[in-house]
């Protein structure tokens, strides 16, 4: 790849900028605005999240659950993406949240940081690898004459860890062959994702003869058995509201991905801020136009939701010609698929700068950076194993999804809070990219928007989410004060008192 002069300037100045943090250059740097936007793009994917979590909104209050609770939702992000906005410009690192928590609050802080990230990127590949599998398979099952479902629920659970074994696996061949392979990939994502979108919005806008726009605010309760027991059976219909926001919140996530690409990315204290908050609004907009489309194109509102978790294929099935549907399928499983591969990026990079100061078991192993590909290989391949044995351990697609929501917005919230506490103390040197004042209010609106997250996502059925993130946070304070506080340095530089 030629760099032009420019190029090679802003190169040097971020080479500068990470020497001034503690590290040396050891990846790639090759990704332009665009691939870094991309990147976090193809992980938020509204393809993904949006269409195989469908049914955690609409099985909730219906309609009013995309009209209503997207944008409220998203509006949350935006300001989780605004504040990391600003902290990625000022400390342009993979490590990302990592390296903000413990400069600005201290290496504990910074530690737990990293392992939630970290938690929260393994289960969150998980997901969406189980959700692509069962996305595939829901859209092959009419061609095919099989369903799984009559299949016992042990051979089911080993077709569903033979199929993500295989998705998951070939993502990191991708991810190994180096960030040009990957780059090339996701920047092809970033425009399938949004064609395929359009796509989908203008068909079912025009397969449907008839648009009810109340539906978009109109509360059901479709809980219980109305909904194919998604949700547990209340009168609640405010409680059910709220547990229909996990769709936004699961499918606009991941965002995190431009920070933790920033050591390959020229110009990263400028570009990264701007793609992080890019992608967020890029996404939420898309997303919700594309869901208005579905809602309004529902046959009959009380059919979908029965459908449970395959209402998203019942409508596409009975509202576009088949030759559409299954052209449309094609293109929201390939998003799906390089979606999953955008987050072993994310989360090998995280690892390698959670292992480069130290901070893993086998640290040494798994922050060698290979001679030839420039890239992390071993931690992509640890990466892909630990989230196929996390669908072994939670085979349940819903606890999957709130599980690693959790894990991701606690990994966002604490240098967010951490900075709140730091902005104007001591943390007064900005990046080029900053929201002056309103980071703070800002970071208010994360902390009490991350307080609700966290209560919504461990409602029954999803309790069990409740004791993996109790127990994951009592085995890190173990961990912490047994052994890692004396060992674990953290990273060269620190601004914290």
């Amino acid at each position: 790849m030629d760099i032009s002069a420019h190029d090679q300037g802003s190169i040097n100045e971020d080479v500068r900028t990470l020497h001034a943090l503690g590290y040396r250059q050891e990846l790639w740097r090759r990704m332009n605005a665009f691939s870094n936007y991309a990147i976090s793009l193809s992980i938020i994917c509204i393809l993904a999240g949006g269409v195989t979590s469908f049914h955690l909104g609409w099985c909730s209050v219906g309609g009013a659950s995309i009209g209503l609770g997207w944008p409220l939702a998203s509006l949350l992000a935006l300001a989780f993406a605004a504040t990391m906005g600003q902290l990625a410009s000022a400390f342009p690192t993979a490590g990302g949240l990592y390296h903000w928590a413990s400069i600005l609050g201290g290496r504990g802080w910074g530690w737990a940081t990293a392992w939630f990230n970290l938690a929260g990127l393994i289960t969150v590949l998980a997901a969406i690898n189980v959700g692509t599998y069962l996305f595939v398979q829901g859209a092959l099952r009419p061609l095919l004459g099989y369903d799984a479902a009559n299949l016992s629920e042990g051979a089911q659970i080993l077709l569903q860890t033979a199929g993500v074994l295989a998705i998951t696996f070939s993502q990191a061949v991708f991810n190994h062959r180096g960030i040009k392979a990957t780059t090339a990939l996701t920047d092809f994502s970033g425009y399938l994702i949004l064609v395929v979108a359009v796509a989908l919005t203008l068909a079912m806008l025009l397969c449907t003869a008839r648009y009810d726009w109340a539906r978009l605010v109109r509360f059901a309760n479709y809980s219980g058995s109305a909904g194919a027991g998604v949700w547990p059976r209340t009168d609640n219909v405010a409680g059910l509201f709220a547990l229909g926001l996990l769709l936004p919140a699961y499918t606009i996530t991941g965002f995190d991905a431009s920070a933790h690409t920033a050591e390959e990315t020229m110009g990263a204290a400028h570009a990264v801020p701007r793609c992080i908050v890019r992608a967020v609004w890029v996404s939420a907009v898309f997303g919700w136009v594309m869901l208005c489309a579905v809602v309004l194109a529902i046959p009959d509102a009380d059919q979908a939701a029965a459908r449970g978790e395959n209402s998203f294929l019942w409508i596409m099935n009975q509202v576009l010609p088949a030759w559409l549907g299954v052209t449309l399928c094609a293109g929201i499983a390939l998003a799906q698929y390089f979606c999953g591969l955008a987050t072993v990026t994310s989360a090998s990079r995280m690892m390698y700068a959670f292992a480069r100061d130290g901070g893993l078991p086998f640290s040494r192993r798994l922050r060698h950076v290979t001679v030839r590909e420039r890239v992390p290989a071993l931690a992509i391949w640890v990466v892909a194993v630990l989230a196929v044995a996390f669908t072994v351990f939670t085979p349940v697609y819903s606890t999957m999804t709130t599980v690693c929501v959790i894990f991701l917005y606690i990994s966002y919230l604490v240098p967010t809070v951490l900075g709140l506490l730091a902005y104007g103390r001591w943390w007064t040197r900005m990046g080029p990219w900053s929201l002056g004042g309103w980071y703070r209010w800002l970071a208010v609106v994360c902390l009490l928007g991350g307080i609700g997250i966290f209560v919504i996502g461990v409602q029954p059925p999803n309790d069990k989410a409740l004791w993996i993130v109790l127990g994951s946070t009592l085995l890190l304070a173990l961990f912490w004060y047994g052994s890692a506080r004396r060992s674990f340095q953290g990273p060269p530089q620190a601004i914290a008192p």
